[in-house]
């Protein structure tokens, strides 16, 4: 019986509103014929409360299912409206016929109990009663009805949800299926180059890109990342530009404890710090610094890369030559839309990257 309740009108929750809302109806049935039949209060209430638990749930279960059977939205009005028109007429005029059972069977339960004390049908209140039948199995069904439509809605939103996070993946992934290609080219090329002057520096970058790209695609499978994990990606990336850069590749880091923990989509930094080598210190004769600091403020987790570059290589950067900043501004948008953001500035002699994005950890599990 209870799976079947709950089958036809949700959850239990909604279930127990239902019958309660039944039971003061049946309150109210109970002060009618109390008015109408001069019954004592508790007759009426012997009365009224089973037979309206009764037609509660019979009315219930017929109007949930014609529901289902006759949707609004593919099928003509008119018939619709036949439908529970004969269906209302006919479980009223069952209620009725049963109320009249129940209190003959109440009458002969109770022989020595005077007529007073004892409910009896009569005409104007059966008439009574099948009237407002009618109207509560047409209640009940406008009930259905509405809860079916606040179903179908909820389910549409959902849909809806799915069909943009699975639209929010594929451009998260389409974004970072550019990062690798775009740093292997790189990366070959540096190689390239150390071939023919330096030999083992070749084959040492090569084991160390061999080993990074090993670490990057263990972090594809994941949505976020801690920030550590992205400064271990961002170390293992300048270790292997150092050996094409040598002295002249610098690294600092200011990263404040509260900030390590802060998840962010992967390989975010990466471009960014690989700009930084190729087209600022890349473009010094002296070299230069590449700093990374992290800090979080309020609700935010603030991000700064820089490096020492030229005029030169801050117009590359800002012209929008490469992908990195553009990719990073289009992931941020993707994952945090109007919550993240990301700018750049030339100041001097240092190129600035801001980062700004929520700052969100993982959960702690209580044991």
């Amino acid at each position: 019986m209870q799976a079947v309740m709950q089958g036809a009108l949700g959850t239990r929750r909604s279930t127990a509103l239902y019958l309660a809302a039944w039971l003061l109806l049946g309150s109210m049935l109970a002060g009618l014929m109390h008015t109408a039949a001069d019954a004592p209060w508790g007759a009426s209430l012997l009365f009224a409360m089973p037979l309206t638990l009764l037609y509660g749930c019979a009315s219930g279960f017929s109007s949930y299912y014609l529901c289902r059977a006759y949707p609004l939205a593919s099928r003509p009005l008119f018939a619709v409206l036949g439908v529970f028109a004969s269906s209302a007429v006919c479980a009223s005029a069952l209620w009725t016929v049963a109320g009249n059972g129940w209190s003959e069977l109440l009458r002969g339960a109770a022989p020595g109990m005077p007529a007073s004390s004892v409910p009896f049908m009569t005409r104007p209140f059966a008439a009574t009663m099948f009237g407002l039948g009618v109207i509560l199995y047409g209640l009940t069904a406008v009930a259905h009805y509405l809860a079916l439509e606040f179903e179908r809605a909820r389910l549409f939103e959902r849909r809806e949800l799915e069909m943009k996070l699975a639209a929010q993946d594929a451009e998260l992934r389409m974004l970072r299926t550019q990062i690798d290609p775009h740093f292997l080219f790189n990366s070959l090329n540096s190689i390239s180059a150390l071939t023919s002057i330096d030999p083992a520096a070749a084959r040492g970058m090569t084991l160390q890109l061999s080993d990074f790209f090993r670490r990057s695609l263990g972090m594809d499978a994941q949505r976020m990342v801690p920030l550590t994990e992205e400064l271990a990606l961002a170390r293992a990336f300048l270790a292997i530009e150092q050996v094409r850069f040598g002295a002249r590749l610098r690294f600092e880091e200011a990263v404040a404890p509260e900030a390590e923990s802060c998840l962010l989509p992967p390989m975010l930094l990466q471009p960014l710090v690989e700009n930084a080598v190729k087209h600022g210190i890349g473009n010094r004769v002296g070299g230069g610094m590449v700093r990374i600091a992290a800090e979080r403020t309020g609700s935010l987790l603030r991000i700064r890369v820089e490096n020492d570059a030229d005029e030169e290589g801050a117009q590359v950067r800002t012209s929008g030559c490469g992908i990195g900043l553009a990719n990073v501004r289009q992931r941020l948008a993707a994952t945090y839309a109007h919550e993240a953001s990301v700018h750049w500035a030339h100041l001097g002699e240092t190129f600035r990257v801001e980062l700004a994005l929520p700052f969100e950890t993982v959960p702690v599990m209580e044991t």
